[in-house]
């Protein structure tokens, strides 16, 4: 393979770290190592900063707090199955080691943003493509993108659940039948607000499942007062959203285990007729 020291990121202009020449440097560098990374082989380890584990430690630990306030009990158990680190960033490579033994779920690097067919495409085949970069340590409790934390804070987390690992492998599967983009872009509301931004009725309230909720600091602890609707998968497929503020509009399960059977009865029937069917 050719030399791929020319490997740069390029950030958005209101990005923390866009005028950190160093950041840029690590980003970079974190980047090169999903690159090179080929399926089947071991994941190199990234040799994280002092600074860069402070941001883990920093985030995780309250995190860690917050969950036990507002996540879900499936969700909290997959916390204590998975046992990640809290002082230092985790390597890809024991997080993929522990989450096979858990639920046969495996970790792949990727320098960055995939396209949406790849990231989907790869669940069905019981595997999760995750960035390795973490995010700016000006703004511990924010990032414009998927960093380490969402991913493995917020997805692997979920997918140390065996009920949430099923699901996530349907999903991958149901985006491959969605062939047509207007199909594919139903589903991904519906992964959308239920594995990213997901809530469940519980305990007399309402508790998070989703990894977009999971991994954020700020939103876990706001979540119950956006406007909760009703459980409505067709809803889901054909309401907006947007990524760059918290989400105003949330549709909430009536129990844990109801969500896994629809939604994955969802999933598994999921293609391009269910999709001109359910918006005719």
């Amino acid at each position: 393979m050719g030399s791929m020291a020319e490997l740069t990121v390029e950030l958005p202009v209101d990005h923390p770290g866009v005028h950190d020449q160093e950041y840029l440097r690590r980003r970079a560098r974190i980047a090169e190592v999903g690159a090179r990374h080929q399926a089947g082989e071991p994941i190199p380890n990234v040799h994280y900063s002092r600074e860069e584990d402070d941001v883990w430690a920093t985030v995780s630990t309250e995190l860690a707090e917050l969950h036990q306030r507002y996540a879900c009990e499936e969700v909290r158990q997959g916390i204590a199955r998975l046992g990640l680190p809290t002082e230092r960033v985790p390597q890809l490579r024991e997080v993929d080691a522990r989450l096979h033994e858990l639920t046969g779920f495996r970790i792949r690097p990727v320098p960055g943003l995939v396209p949406t067919r790849q990231f989907y495409g790869a669940l069905a085949e019981r595997t999760f493509l995750s960035t390795q970069y973490i995010r700016h340590h000006s703004v511990p409790f924010y990032t414009p993108e998927p960093d380490i934390v969402h991913e493995i804070i917020g997805h692997a987390t979920m997918l140390a659940s065996p009920h949430l690992a099923d699901l996530y492998e349907a999903a991958g599967h149901a985006s491959l039948r969605a062939t047509s983009d207007e199909a594919l872009d139903f589903f991904s509301r519906v992964f959308w607000f239920t594995l990213e931004f997901g809530v469940v009725h519980e305990g007399g309230g309402v508790r998070a499942y989703g990894a977009g909720l999971l991994s954020s600091y700020g939103e876990i602890q706001v979540f119950d007062q956006a406007e909760i609707r009703p459980w409505d998968l067709r809803a889901m497929g054909t309401t907006s959203y947007d990524i760059t503020q918290y989400q105003p509009l949330l549709f909430a399960a009536p129990s844990t285990d109801r969500m896994v059977d629809e939604l994955g009865a969802f999933f598994d029937e999921f293609d391009d007729d269910t999709h001109r069917r359910l918006t005719a």
